[in-house]
């Protein structure tokens, strides 16, 4: 078992993910045991370790940074939360606290419900576990008192629960009953009860004094939480039935369920705020399954499931400002963190300076899908990955070893809830050059951010100058950041968008803009972002798709837009709309090749293969071993793929772990297409001319870019890469 609180010697995370000349960056760096460390900038020119390849190459960079820096750990609040201001409330003589609650996950240690305390620790704490209710009320002369209701709540079902504090009577009470209708079990605790300071502030599904860190999180959903201005000696009304004048405040969770605010609805107008992100657009308590859009029917949806592990911003302080000189070229570039033996790269983008003229060629960087993917916990760093990171000297931290710096949305929350909020506002550990995803036995493991430096590396060894933007610059600034790119490649992974980057890229092709989808599985994941949430992307998985979780009934909204998620291809815009191909089929993590059809010979795309001699296109690489694997894509016209549409090449020889992606199947026998679900296995290389002189030309392979570096660049591969960028820049 892990160490939760376990961290890196040193990390960090910047403010952004890109700069141009001239612009900065905000470095927010904790070190653990005192001391400086050293930090300067590197280019990234490749970043796969592997010593069948080019190996790690960083080219030290003079960026004006100090020699040293003072070392300072800095800590990480993790776990989500609602804090609301102080008031006289919460410390009255007579008060009570109800709430509609549904656990996620008990354990035998308690779990805050509500907490109203000092940062001495005088005032009141209502918890929960697997065994019992539990009430404990502090003094301001230190003295508690606690009062316990034995009862074993249900994970995933709705409990009415309550507290009354009676100081004039000296009595505390405790009630709890399944909700809608059950046994109503209470307890009471008669003492006398020490006085508490005039005010307290107030905290919802986790217990927070002063500025150290949250603990005790509740996992699991609270609805309707109130403060009655009497004890509740037995089961109170839940807003809004609850006579007038009995509350002093009712936070109704149906308000803004696109904020971070909670409102409140009682008589004092206490609002609060939410802490870390937690999940809103859920199905409440009332949810009566005859709508599935919470802005239909938001009382509903009046609950926030709170969780232990939610992470947004680690709210660290700027170390130092990192500022990009004028005239640094295009490129990726790291910031390196050195102390003691310990290093730790964090990347970032150099995009060309504005008004400057443009390369032909320009590289979108798959940010959104490094996010989505960040800290990816798979489960499988074992001693033989763990041996080939240190021999290789890879990068030496594996998210299965930090959960401190939180998950990725491929894995779960503790209460096995998917986990749909992503931030780059920590330390990314998945996001390093040289990380390792697979212990990969015919090449490197790479994927997503490393694995792009194999495009990258081969662009500056065939002497191609390129641009770089990144999906976040290209959904801030639309289609007018590709104003002067005639070429733009992706890399071997653009899975997740918005829709302006859809739009953007669509209507690149469409007037003349020439894309080349270098990779697989892209287009396929609608995510959503709000301005007043940076750095933050949301996803919910519906009805379908190669998927790690499933979102739940009625839960298929985003809660920071109300718009529909899931699929793109089931909010209709299939990836083959996009990129000419879409996601067909899947598995482990290992590559074969294609083989020419005969269509490729015709005068009009011959001049693709112009000098290419292999009959097995692409059987060596170093992602899978092969340029055709992992996750394929096809073409399809009635999802998209364009009428002009030419299929130059077909993949063969995958293994039999491989499988057609779920959207595709009808039955096990049956597909949408017709074709027997084996036949869906493949990945197609496709030329699409479009309109205005515009042009599509993808791969439908994840490993396609991993063997580009095939004996120096000497390959079918890259000729036939090369054979299209030349074309494309020669018209």
């Amino acid at each position: 078992m892990t160490d939760d609180r376990k961290t890196l010697p040193i990390t960090g995370y910047l403010d952004r993910v890109s700069a141009r000349p001239g612009g900065s960056l905000a470095a927010k760096i904790s070190a653990q045991g005192g001391g400086s460390y050293q930090a300067d900038v590197v280019r990234i020119r490749s970043g796969d370790p592997n010593p069948a390849g080019p190996g790690l190459i960083y080219e030290p960079m003079d960026f004006g940074l100090a020699p040293e820096y003072p070392a300072r750990a800095q800590s990480i609040d993790n776990g989500s939360y609602a804090v609301i201001p102080a008031d006289a409330a919460f410390a009255a003589e007579r008060l009570g606290f109800s709430a509609l609650i549904q656990p996620g996950l008990l354990r035998d240690t308690p779990s805050v419900l509500v907490a109203a305390e000092d940062a001495q620790g005088a005032g009141w704490v209502l918890t929960v576990s697997a065994a019992a209710l539990e009430l404990r009320y502090t003094g301001s002369d230190g003295r508690m008192v606690e009062a316990r209701l034995d009862v074993a709540l249900s994970p995933w079902i709705w409990q009415h629960v309550w507290c009354g504090i009676d100081r004039v009577q000296g009595r505390l009470t405790l009630g709890a009953a399944s909700y809608p209708s059950g046994l109503t079990l209470t307890a009471h605790t008669d003492a006398v009860l020490g006085r508490l300071p005039t005010m307290l502030p107030l905290t919802l599904a986790a217990r927070k004094t002063g500025r150290a860190p949250s603990t005790q999180h509740f996992n699991g959903r609270i609805e309707d939480p109130a403060i009655h201005t009497a004890p509740c000696a037995s089961r109170p009304p839940l807003p809004p039935e609850a006579p007038a004048g009995a509350l002093a405040a009712w936070w109704d969770f149906s308000i803004g369920i696109d904020t971070q605010a909670i409102l409140d609805r009682g008589p004092r107008g206490l609002a609060g705020r939410l802490v870390n992100i937690p999940t809103r657009a859920v199905r409440g308590a009332r949810w009566s399954g005859n709508t599935m859009d919470w802005a239909k029917a938001p009382r509903e949806y009046a609950a926030i499931h709170f969780h232990e592990d939610d992470l947004y911003d680690c709210g660290w302080d700027t170390d130092f400002t990192l500022t990009v000189p004028e005239g640094t070229p295009c490129g990726v570039y790291g910031l390196r963190l050195r102390k003691g033996n310990a290093q730790d790269v964090l990347p970032f983008y150099v995009l060309p300076a504005r008004g400057a003229p443009r390369a032909q060629v320009c590289f979108l960087a798959s940010t959104f899908t490094h996010q989505a993917y960040a800290n990816h916990a798979r489960g499988n760093c074992d001693d033989s990955l763990r041996t080939r990171m240190q021999d290789w000297c890879a990068s030496p931290y594996n998210p299965d070893d930090f959960p401190t710096y939180g998950r990725s949305t491929y894995n779960y929350h503790p209460d096995g809830t998917g986990i749909s909020m992503s931030s780059r506002l920590r330390p990314c550990l998945t996001v390093r050059p040289g990380f390792l995803t697979f212990d990969d036995a015919r090449g490197s493991g790479l994927r997503h951010f490393s694995a792009d430096t194999h495009l990258l590396y081969w662009l500056e060894q065939q002497g191609i100058p390129f641009d770089i933007i990144t999906d976040e610059d290209l959904d801030d600034e639309g289609p007018a950041l590709l104003a002067g790119t005639r070429i733009l490649l992706t890399g071997s992974h653009p899975e997740y968008h918005t829709a302006g980057m859809l739009d953007a890229l669509q209507s690149f092709s469409c007037t003349g803009g020439r894309l080349a989808y270098l990779g697989g599985n892209g287009f396929y994941w609608k995510i959503t972002r709000q301005k007043t949430l940076p750095g933050v992307i949301e996803l919910r998985r519906a009805e379908g798709g190669i998927r790690a979780w499933a979102t739940a009934p009625g839960e298929a909204h985003h809660q920071l837009d109300g718009g529909y998620g899931g699929l793109w291809r089931r909010n209709g815009r299939a990836p083959q709309s996009v990129g000419a191909v879409g996601f067909s089929a899947q598995g482990l993590f290992e590559g074969s090749y294609y083989r020419r059809l005969p269509r490729s010979h015709a005068p009009d795309v011959a001049w693709i293969f112009e000098g290419v001699t292999e009959q097995r296109l692409g059987d060596y690489g170093l992602s899978g071993g092969g340029a055709a694997g992992f996750e394929l894509d096809r073409a399809d016209p009635r999802l998209g793929t364009p009428e002009s549409a030419v299929i130059l090449a077909r993949s063969q020889g995958h293994g039999s772990h491989f499988v057609t992606v779920p959207e595709e199947l009808l039955s096990h026998i049956a597909t949408v297409t017709g074709e027997p679900p084996a036949d869906l296995v493949r990945a197609e290389m496709v030329y699409c001319p479009m309109p205005q002189g515009g042009a599509i030309f993808a791969v439908g392979s994840i490993t396609f870019c991993g063997s580009l570096l095939q004996d120096k660049g000497s390959n079918g591969v890259s000729r036939v890469l090369r054979n299209v960028l030349d074309r494309w820049t020669a018209d």
